[in-house]
């Protein structure tokens, strides 16, 4: 079985319109009578697929729908309508730091966030140094996250992610995290993991990042593709619209 493929055929996915948080009683209403409520769609019968080690670039403005893109290719959400098809383990690089927990250790939060991102205990152990060497937090891994900067926690989420032996890489512009210099190394481990032979798909406002990592791109408006192709040339027609638009 080939690893490392992921296909949407014919994707559609719609939210409910919210006016602000809602109440025990509209959430309960939304279970029973899940089409009663307003609805807006996020995604509009979406198709594309990639083999193992294609990488896809994501276009489009903010609200496009690439984020909703990336969050049901984890298998998070179910789409309303149409099929989503993943072999091979997904990691997705969206909200570094989830799920960390302030008064745990950053030891005891790397074997956490690695089991759940299904990692046996004995491959944790395994690549626990380079995790931490990665990350640049030796001297705080036995410290309560609690004591950690922000920047710490996200280059240690980050560590986590990018080493755990993903099939399909999902990755939400993980550029800006640390600073200049860790930046710096995770476009690096993430040009690594794509010659080693990983599937990315990257959502990005970066056309140099785009046209560096991706092969492929999607331009998504309004939750439906308007192009899918050479990355270059789908940039460059997005970008002409977008130029084309502003006054």
């Amino acid at each position: 079985m080939n690893v490392g493929t992921l296909s949407f055929d014919g994707v559609t996915k719609t939210f409910a319109h919210r006016a602000g948080q809602a109440l025990l009683r509209d959430r309960v209403k939304d279970l029973l009578f899940p089409f009663g409520r307003p609805r807006f769609q996020a995604l509009k019968s979406v198709s594309f697929a990639l083999r193992p080690g294609e990488s896809l670039g994501l276009v489009g403005p903010n609200g496009a729908g690439k984020s909703t893109v990336l969050n049901m290719a984890t298998g998070l959400m179910d789409p309303d309508e149409g099929r989503i098809d993943v072999r091979g383990r997904v990691v997705a690089i969206l909200e570094l730091g989830a799920g960390f927990h302030p008064d745990l250790t950053g030891a005891e939060n790397l074997r956490i966030n690695a089991a759940m991102l299904g990692l046996t205990r004995a491959q944790t152990e395994a690549r626990t140094e380079a995790m931490v060497d990665f990350a640049g937090v030796r001297e705080f891994i036995r410290q309560p996250l609690r004591t950690y900067s922000s920047g710490m926690v996200l280059r240690l989420a980050f560590s986590v992610a990018v080493n755990a032996d993903a099939d399909i890489l999902l990755i939400d512009e993980i550029i800006g995290v640390g600073d200049q210099a860790f930046q710096q190394r995770a476009l690096e481990k993430v040009h690594a993991l794509r010659r080693a032979g990983k599937t990315i798909v990257l959502a990005t406002h970066s056309p140099d990042l785009l046209t560096s990592l991706c092969e492929r791109a999607l331009w998504l408006d309004r939750g439906q593709i308007r192009m899918l192709g050479d990355a270059r040339e789908v940039l460059a027609a997005y970008l002409g619209k977008t130029s084309a638009a502003t006054p």
